[in-house]
């Protein structure tokens, strides 16, 4: 999930007089209805998008932003009108287009498949976590409410052998660490699998470094050299579900982002999430805007 581009089930309780036709129309299954009155939505992504779409939010409770792109003013703008607002925070890979690209890109490890602007990080290296550091003071600043954290499945793709993977791994630890510790304020996972997976089997403390993951496309899958979705092939979506079951069993949050324009697929997506309490978001474009 990236800038580029890229489930806490709540009872519903909306605005007005919407009608039983309204709330069981297609449009409601983009998200989990919110149990906030002042919400439609309870949770969406939107790290494709700056402050001038900054509407584009107003109908989720829990909104994902890439608070680069957004001023403190306009942060406390959405604090105020209710939302919990995640900025994301790009941990595992640095993009081209980033101010500081050049400064960093000694540190990069190898290209990310499917996004030409970006490349995978050694995130062991000293200087890469002060960037890191730095970059989420700026964003506390700004006020947000808790960081939404992508590419740690930089340990698995880019982790060539057991001792790559272990200094990798160990980067990853001390970065959400220092997150977790400095700021006392929620971190989802987004991806990073194999990660937490490691994180559960060496039985971490876990909320020491996240308190929840953020899994795409458990039930649908980006075909890209099409460019379209389609549905997740099945052993995928029975590995997921299990991993995600996992992760909820240690008392983590859990998010799905899914990406599909099929109205029956996104009727399916809410059943499966709704009977497990997952928050999800099913885009309807890869751009996150």
């Amino acid at each position: 999930m990236k800038k580029a581009i890229a489930g806490l089930l709540c009872a519903v309780l909306l605005i007005g007089t919407l009608s039983v036709d309204v709330l069981t129309s297609d449009f409601l299954y983009k998200s989990n209805k919110s149990a906030h009155k002042s919400f439609l939505y309870e949770f969406g992504v939107f790290v494709g998008i700056d402050e001038k779409n900054i509407n584009r939010l107003k109908d989720y409770h829990q909104v994902v932003i890439d608070a680069e792109y957004f001023s403190k003013k306009s942060i406390a703008k959405l604090k105020k009108q209710g939302h919990t607002v995640y900025t994301y925070l790009n941990i595992g890979s640095l993009e081209n287009y980033r101010k500081d690209y050049k400064k960093y890109k000694k540190y990069t490890i190898g290209q990310y498949e499917n996004w030409e602007e970006e490349q995978w990080v050694d995130v062991s290296h000293k200087p890469w976590q002060q960037r890191i550091k730095k970059m989420a003071e700026t964003y506390d600043k700004k006020g947000v409410d808790g960081f939404f954290i992508d590419n740690c499945d930089v340990y698995y793709f880019a982790g060539k052998s057991k001792a790559s993977k272990d200094k990798l791994f160990g980067g990853l630890c001390a970065i959400l660490k220092d997150l977790r510790t400095t700021y006392h304020k929620p971190v989802i996972i987004n991806g990073g699998d194999s990660f937490v997976s490691r994180c559960i089997a060496r039985k971490y403390k876990l909320t020491k470094y996240f308190t929840g993951v953020n899994q795409e496309c458990v039930y649908t899958s980006i075909d890209f050299p099409k460019n379209k979705f389609k549905k997740a092939d099945k052993a995928s979506t029975q590995y997921y579900e299990a991993y995600l079951k996992k992760v909820r069993k240690k008392g983590l949050d859990v998010y799905l982002t899914e990406y599909t324009k099929s109205s029956s697929m996104r009727k399916t997506i809410y059943k499966k999430c709704t009977k497990q309490g997952y928050c999800y978001y099913a885009a309807d474009d890869i751009q996150l805007i």
